[in-house]
């Protein structure tokens, strides 16, 4: 293994130039200073997110032959596909932080109970950041489920330094997995990076996922920023008609620090359209703040969005912990 890289070790590539890890070619980089960081922290406006919001969990079924997608919060969803339970990046800690006393503090408690959970067959992980890969979580679903983790290249030796014993798939853009049932797990790329300290960044990859299975596709977007949109229309051109996208809409200001890495909802639905997705959830917001929007922010400039666009708002709903949406039809 590098000793530059702790995480990974490959041939370069497009996307890999023999220790970190990149977006694709002539899309924004995403590397921010100590110094750009320190400027946002001066202007960030005072806007205080509530302490708390009332959550009242559900009790899911035990397996679904259809599709369903029930919000835990944040990025963490379970999805029911052709009797698969799948979880995406579950996070059921009070913070998304390294830290058990300090670092954003969720503001929802989680839609889904962890004892309430079924049977969890397959957990699909995007990046290595806080809020989308925490350990204690995971330990936890390691124990009571041993689900099939599967993430980009990198991750898997993050994971395994904690659990040695979990099962653990790692690829890169482009590889598949098998899920059970005939299914499928592709990576697909997004506009990202990584990091879980101050010297590691981008030396683990990033990724969003599509799920074929039970004759439907679904595409869990990760974190991303637009960029060109290429990628997007790409995914398009690959897959063909994407029965469901998952699409981050938080979590984007200041937009001269986020854009890169972050959209906007104006951006997702866009997003939305470049798939050709027949409908959407939103996620990634509302749970922990994390940048300088209003709590409700991302939900009311979706639906702004939508009326300007003339889409109709049922087919991209903004998710709240422990709603549940069916699309077996």
């Amino acid at each position: 293994m590098s000793a530059r890289n702790p995480y990974y070790q490959g041939p370069v590539t497009d996307h890999f130039d023999g220790t970190r890890f990149l977006n694709p070619l002539g899309e924004p980089e995403t590397d921010r200073s100590l110094g750009d960081l320190l400027r946002w922290r001066r202007t960030a406006p005072n806007n205080p997110w509530p302490s708390s919001v009332e959550v009242v969990s559900v009790a899911p079924d035990t397996r679904v032959d259809g599709l369903r997608v029930t919000m835990v919060g944040h990025a963490t969803l379970l999805i029911q596909i052709g009797g698969l339970n799948i979880l995406t990046d579950p996070v059921w800690s009070d913070r998304a932080s390294p830290l058990s006393f300090a670092g954003p503090k969720r503001v929802t408690s989680p839609g889904i109970e962890l004892a309430d959970l079924p049977q969890i067959d397959a957990i699909l992980l995007s990046h290595n950041h806080y809020d989308h890969l925490d350990m204690a979580t995971l330990r936890v679903l390691h124990a009571r489920h041993d689900p099939l983790i599967i993430t980009p290249l990198g991750n898997d030796v993050i994971i395994h330094n904690k659990l040695p014993t979990a099962r653990v798939a790692s690829g890169d853009w482009g590889d598949h997995f098998d899920i059970g049932s005939g299914a499928k797990a592709h990576i697909v790329p997004a506009l990202h990076w990584s990091s879980r300290g101050p010297r590691d960044r981008r030396m683990a990859l990033w990724g969003g996922f599509m799920i074929e299975a039970a004759g439907k596709l679904v595409y869990f977007a990760g974190d991303t920023g637009y960029g060109t949109g290429d990628i997007f229309r790409a995914i398009r051109a690959r897959f063909g008609v994407i029965d469901l996208a998952i699409l981050p809409i938080g979590a984007y200001d200041p937009r001269w620090f986020m854009a890169a890495q972050h959209c906007n909802p104006e951006e997702a639905i866009q997003i939305f359209e470049d798939v050709g997705a027949k409908a959407a959830v939103g996620m990634h917001w509302g749970t922990f703040k994390l940048t300088d929007e209003s709590r409700k922010e991302p939900e009311s400039r979706l639906a702004a969005e939508l009326a300007v666009r003339g889409i109709e708002p049922a087919r991209f709903v903004a998710m709240h912990p422990a709603d549940v949406a069916d699309f077996s039809q």
